[in-house]
């Protein structure tokens, strides 16, 4: 299994050191804009990788990414502001990945692209547009880690495991997104829809993000486990059930954006969406949401064509 991370900022960083410390890799190539910084990185995660099991781990350019089963993108074109929002950098972030994904959807005509850049919604969309790869090949991590920090609040409420709790965050990796209340359950039994405890949960997860860029600066650790997590189900074919952003056309009247729904991941990227049985109100967030999402892709596709 080769995968291939662009982007060796702090999240390139921390999900390449997910996946060595996960052992999914075979070979690693690290791509970076600071080519010594990558160097150090790749030399470093070498030598921990002898603590996991032997795999090669090297820095180099686009075309070094060649043959990769998996391209994860996390460059971003410009700093990150928390306090403007994962949006801030939306038309730089879709200008640089209109420029960067054509020769590495080249390079790895087969690879499954799995897109962490924010806002992810938008760049998996962008992404997937000028790769030319059939919609399941790109994934955004959309709202995997929204959905991982409402259910640590729910095991943390009912004292049962996160990974026996079965409540998804749906929509935009972002202000609209929204959990699936009426079906979310534990052991078969389910969560109650109205109870304000569970709704507060959800507040505080669609939260969580912006909490942690305000203590520290940034977010990294999570959405570093969140995308590795996917690359996992890739390369074990495991056919998981993960919330992840894909290009949904047709569900619940929603078309030609990318947002998150439960998928089936497996060795050729989404192999399934599930069509969630979601309420009447559900539905309308959902609809925001996607109309949100349209909004932000409209602009970012206006800014292309600007002189």
């Amino acid at each position: 299994m080769k995968i291939s991370v662009v982007g060796m900022g702090r999240v390139g960083g921390a999900t390449a050191f997910a996946l060595v410390a996960r052992g999914i890799p075979h070979e690693l190539v690290l791509v970076g804009r600071t080519k010594e910084r990558a160097v150090g990185d790749a030399f470093d995660l070498l030598h921990a990788s002898a603590l996991v099991r032997p795999m090669r781990v090297w820095s180099g350019d686009a075309a070094d990414t060649a043959g990769s089963d998996l391209v994860i993108l996390t460059a971003s074109a410009a700093a990150d502001d928390p306090a403007k929002g994962r949006g801030a950098n939306a038309q730089a972030n879709a200008r640089m990945l209109r420029e960067i994904v054509p020769p590495l959807a080249e390079a790895s005509p087969s690879a499954v692209f799995v897109v962490v850049t924010n806002p992810v919604d938008v760049c998996t969309y962008v992404a997937l547009k000028a790769s030319g790869l059939p919609p399941g090949r790109v994934i955004g991590t959309g709202t995997l880690i929204d959905t991982m920090r409402f259910r640590a609040l729910l095991s943390r409420e009912t004292g049962i495991s996160p990974q026996d709790v079965r409540a998804y965050v749906l929509g935009e990796h972002g202000e609209t997104q929204f959990p699936a209340l009426s079906v979310a359950s534990a052991g078969g039994v389910r969560f109650e829809p109205r109870d304000s405890t569970v709704r507060a949960f959800a507040e505080e997860a669609r939260r969580g993000g912006h909490e942690v860029a305000r203590s520290k600066g940034f977010t990294n650790f999570a959405v570093a486990l969140a995308a590795a997590s996917i690359c996992e189900a890739v390369a074990d074919d495991a056919r998981t059930v993960l919330p992840v952003s894909t290009l949904v056309d047709g569900y619940k009247g929603v078309a030609d954006v990318c947002l998150s729904l439960p998928c089936v991941i497996g060795r050729r990227g989404v192999e399934r969406v599930l069509a969630i049985d979601l309420d009447d109100d559900e539905t309308a967030l959902l609809h925001q949401s996607a109309a949100a999402i349209r909004g932000m892709i409209d602009r970012v596709a206006s800014d292309r064509h600007a002189p």
